[in-house]
């Protein structure tokens, strides 16, 4: 599944940020890189999106604020039919006119962090003093100018134990969507933070809990996993049976200088959209055809009978285990077919 193109295509505008969040993928910086794809080389990428099939595209960073072509950018993709995302920092950048001006240009969706129910953790975690405030001031302020606003959760050893207090704030802020991530261990992050697989297991009882609670649907990224629990406790919905997407699974990365990678999370370069065709690379890539292909994973992960719905997190594997194709590091389910191969 997932092999002709993407659904979802994630370009990091810069590196650019005025945070300094503790657990940051991009290691973002102050200033912009040189070497960033230039406006219009971004133009061409947005073509080259829709030569894909006119999948979601999310402008993410870094922070794309510090791009001043993020609105010619946006109503570039939305002019050609693209649905389009922003991610934007909570920063300074982050006003009542640019939330004005980004809906002018076509944005409909954007996807706010937040990381803690209380500003003193949150603030802490992101290393920006009044981060949590700007954050909660944004919500309301896009959803004012017709933004729906997705909220997105990094989970980690810091607050896996505050789901239901972060919880109740999502439904305080009236989200459109809750996307808890679960660490991966790339960037700042290191693998101390990561849930270990009970820790995992129990934050998905805690998730699947509260969601019968909240008007929201609640998503996670980099935790296939949850599918599989979903199934063994009763929850025959459409997201529990469908196949998740996950790294080069019907989502492709692009780095801000153009490198195609599975995902932000897992940072194998398999091209660049300055010298080859994205829906090229994505189709014909080894490294991303191995990723589609659960049959080819190693130990339990190829065994297991959720392999097609979930398959684990390539990231985790790859970044915990220094293998992209190894068993995902912070699930416990044992399948019958790997405990009968083990023991022969």
């Amino acid at each position: 599944m997932y092999d002709e193109a993407p659904a979802i295509v994630i370009w990091e505008m810069t590196r650019a940020c005025a945070l300094a969040c503790r657990h940051c993928r991009a290691e973002a910086i102050p200033r912009r890189d040189p070497r960033e794809l230039s406006t219009p080389e971004a133009l061409d990428l947005v073509d080259a999106v829709v030569a894909c099939g006119r999948p979601l595209l999310v402008l993410t960073g870094g922070d794309p604020f510090m791009r001043p072509d993020l609105y010619a950018v946006v109503a570039y993709a939305a002019s050609a039919g693209l649905r389009v995302a922003v991610s934007p920092s909570a920063t300074g950048r982050l006003t009542p006119e640019s939330l004005r001006r980004l809906e002018a240009a076509g944005c409909r969706r954007i996807s706010l962090s937040i990381d803690a129910p209380d500003a003193s953790a949150h603030d802490a975690f992101r290393g920006v003093r009044g981060s949590f405030v700007r954050t909660l001031r944004a919500v309301a302020q896009a959803k004012d100018c017709g933004i729906e606003v997705q909220i997105n959760t990094t989970l980690s050893t810091y607050n896996h134990d505050r789901i239901d207090a972060m919880a109740n704030l999502m439904r305080a802020l009236g989200v459109a969507l809750w996307s808890v991530f679960f660490l991966v261990p790339v960037g700042r992050a290191v693998a101390g933070d990561v849930l270990d697989a009970d820790a995992t297991e129990a934050a998905f009882a805690r998730l699947y809990e509260v969601s019968h609670d909240v008007p929201f649907p609640i998503k996670t990224t980099e935790a296939p996993h949850y599918r599989r629990y979903l199934l063994q406790h009763g929850d025959d919905s459409t997201f529990a049976r469908f196949p998740g997407i996950g790294d080069g699974k019907g989502f492709v990365f692009v780095s801000h200088r153009g490198e195609v990678q599975p995902s932000g999370f897992l940072p194998h370069v398999c091209g660049n959209v300055r010298s080859e065709r994205l829906i090229d690379v994505y189709r014909n890539s080894p490294f991303l055809q191995r990723l589609r292909d659960p049959d080819s994973f190693v130990g339990k992960c190829g065994k297991c009978e959720f392999r097609e719905l979930c398959g684990g997190s390539r990231a985790r594997a790859y970044c915990m285990l220094g293998d992209a194709f190894a068993s995902e590091p912070t699930c416990t389910y044992v399948s019958p077919a790997w405990r009968k191969f083990a023991s022969a």
